[in-house]
């Protein structure tokens, strides 16, 4: 039972603690192009012309670095699965986890040729995934904000 409420913590708190001492450590509205712009309209407007092209130049080489190995685009279908592995990972999980309670209810793990021990151990390690697949893809979902 210990391990079936960290599991589910560890999903439901995780991200949003990270997305929190993102935002807690690393200060972005210190050094933003913006800001940038803003102070060098004040002290230097002559070079904005040059840093904006700078700027541009720049966000483009992290576009081509980013899509380095990219030739072409993908197929629908490959998008298309790409995007449904997570729903799908939970709504399977769903099920196994609805799985594991109605057979519990029944009794239908008892039919099982199976040591106890080797499907305690099994089932366990089973819930536990399932858990953290649920919880993470949730947990993912809730941010902390200030």
């Amino acid at each position: 039972m210990i391990f079936d409420l960290i599991a589910s913590l560890a999903g439901l708190v995780i991200p949003p603690l990270f997305s929190l001492a993102k935002k807690k450590f690393i200060k972005s509205e210190n050094d933003t192009p913006e800001r940038t712009i803003g102070d060098l309209a004040t002290t230097n407007p002559e070079v904005i012309p040059g840093y904006v092209s700078a700027l541009a130049t720049w966000l483009d080489a992290q576009v081509k670095f980013f899509n380095r190995d990219v030739i072409g685009t993908p197929a629908q279908w490959v998008v298309n699965l790409r995007a449904a592995i997570r729903p799908v990972g939970v709504i399977l999980s769903f099920v196994i986890l609805g799985g594991m309670v109605y057979l519990t209810l029944t009794g239908g793990f008892s039919h099982f040729d199976v040591v106890p021990e080797v499907l305690d151990e099994m089932l366990t390690g089973v819930r536990l995934s399932c858990e953290v697949m649920i919880t993470s893809w949730f947990g993912s979902r809730f941010t902390i904000s200030k």
